[in-house]
């Protein structure tokens, strides 16, 4: 055997990103410096469990951790997919920090992926699970991924600290390539559509969060409908908690959405104790708050939130060998860290102009013509 040449990398920042472009691009990876200077260095336990989750999707996938784990080796597989997968995500992040790159993997697989995933479904860190059933999955049918089997249904609710939530996810597989899109008209908003949830509290947060919500929003437009998801019993988790998730659709088929989550874990990072800590937001300003995030993401313009803008790029990246365009607002700096890997990794590079009259940006490029070359040939 040949020596492998890796591709050489420091520090823990775009982490995930690195491993999904290594896996998509075939290229050995080699990351130093992993919160070498921190005072509990290494990988972290999410990023430990992503790099399992990517051992189980692939076969022939080789990582090596150094004992204070500061050092990864990474050396992608082939994306397998398969069902009756099971991960548990802990819940040191959300089920949202795992999705993005398992849905990109899960369309290059050899065959469709079902794959049911254990932590938290919401919390104020990661997109929800919600946004990703209303807003990410919608965006995946214009690239040309077949709407049979593209699927994610929410079992149990968990939210920080003790997660307990559960989903089945189901992705199916791109038959040859991704489909170039010309995608820069936002349109208008029609309607808004939401969901709010609550684990182990009283379901009268749920309403008053809505009405706080629709408060503003019937000012706008009038077509706004939010759903109710109340849990009890095993489906609420283990920690008490509610949020709520809004999604605008617009006159174009462009789904622009925002969430937000409370419960008792938020303040713990800040160095807080728990007595401190026991007030949750009313949620009546969570209504407002996450109503005045929604309007900010539209007053933006382009055809995607700023949560999405990563991945809309990557997916544009990965289409055949065709010009690709499409419109966002303001560049978001994790959305400039894609564009940068996926020119390391891909080869890809986009054009940028701003188009000053709207204030928004309009990006092309020409795909790397990446091909699902592991499926099955029937």
């Amino acid at each position: 055997m040949g020596k492998i040449s890796y591709m050489r990398l420091k520090g823990s920042q775009n982490l995930r990103l690195r491993l999904l472009l290594s896996t998509l691009s075939s290229t050995p990876i080699l990351i130093e410096d992993i919160r070498a200077d921190a005072t509990w260095p290494g990988l972290l336990s999410h990023e430990v469990s992503l790099l399992r989750l990517l051992e189980k999707v692939s076969d022939d996938c080789h990582v090596e951790i150094n004992e204070t784990g500061t050092k990864l080796k990474y050396k992608p597989g082939i994306v397998m997919g398969g069902r009756n997968l099971v991960h548990d995500c802990g819940v040191s992040r959300s089920i949202g920090y795992f999705l993005e790159p398992l849905i990109v993997l899960g369309l290059f697989g050899k065959k469709p992926l079902t794959i049911r995933l254990n932590g938290i479904t919401n919390d104020s860190k990661d997109p929800s699970v919600d946004t990703f059933k209303s807003a990410t999955l919608p965006m995946l049918k214009r690239f040309g991924v077949p709407p049979e089997g593209l699927e994610l249904k929410i079992e149990s609710r968990g939210v920080p600290p003790h997660g307990g939530g559960e989903i089945i996810l189901s992705i199916p597989i791109v038959q040859d390539s991704l489909k170039a899109i010309s995608w820069i008209d936002e349109g208008m908003v029609k309607r808004i559509r939401g969901i709010s949830f609550s684990t182990r509290v009283s379901v009268q947060f749920e309403n008053t969060m809505i009405h706080a919500a629709r408060g503003i929003l019937n000012h706008l437009l009038p077509d706004v409908y939010i759903f109710t998801d109340h849990k009890a019993g095993p489906q609420a988790g283990k920690s008490p908690g509610y949020g709520i998730t809004l999604v605008a659709e617009t006159t174009s088929g462009c789904f622009i959405s925002a969430d937000t989550a409370v419960s008792y874990a938020s303040g713990k990072e800040d160095g807080m104790d728990d007595e401190e800590n026991k007030e949750l937001s009313p949620p009546e300003d969570v209504g407002e708050q996450i109503t005045s995030m929604l309007l900010g993401e539209i007053e933006q313009g382009g055809v995607v939130d700023s949560t999405h803008q990563g991945l809309l790029f990557l997916l544009c990246a990965l289409c055949p060998q065709d010009v690709s365009k499409v419109r966002v607002g303001q560049l978001v700096p994790h959305g400039i860290e894609v564009l940068r890997h996926i020119r390391d990794f891909l080869g890809v590079k986009f054009v940028i102009k701003p188009d000053p009259s709207t204030m928004t940006v309009i990006l092309k490029c020409v795909g790397c013509g990446l091909k699902n070359l592991s499926r099955k040939i029937s």
